[in-house]
């Protein structure tokens, strides 16, 4: 089983992201055996990031187990960035940091 989710998980590395409107590498998952994983981080204050952990077991074409993992996580603290408003005038604004997510295979 261990195998099957390192094997599963490298198909799906592409995927993770915390922007909604990534671009996935995979548009539709084989549901005859496989392990489907989603993970973001979400922003909870400037103290604290919460890292959701998302399995499906997919077997035969049904959903056979769904996990979810809930971690609490410190935060990276806080960045500068440009950015432009609704009338294309660019202000600097203060934004969360994000994490990184690298998935290893073995």
């Amino acid at each position: 089983m261990n195998i099957k989710y390192l094997v599963a998980i490298t198909g799906l590395s592409f995927l993770v992201s915390c922007d909604e409107g990534s671009e996935d590498k995979t548009q539709t998952i084989t549901k005859d055996g496989s392990l489907e994983t989603e993970i973001g981080v979400t922003h909870l204050d400037s103290l604290h990031d919460i890292i959701i952990t998302k399995h499906k077991t997919w077997v035969g074409g049904n959903n056979t187990n769904s996990f979810i993992h809930i971690d609490t996580v410190s935060s990276l603290g806080m960045k500068k960035e440009e950015a432009e408003n609704e009338n294309e005038e660019t202000m600097e604004v203060t934004i969360p940091k994000d994490y990184e997510i690298f998935i290893t295979v073995k």
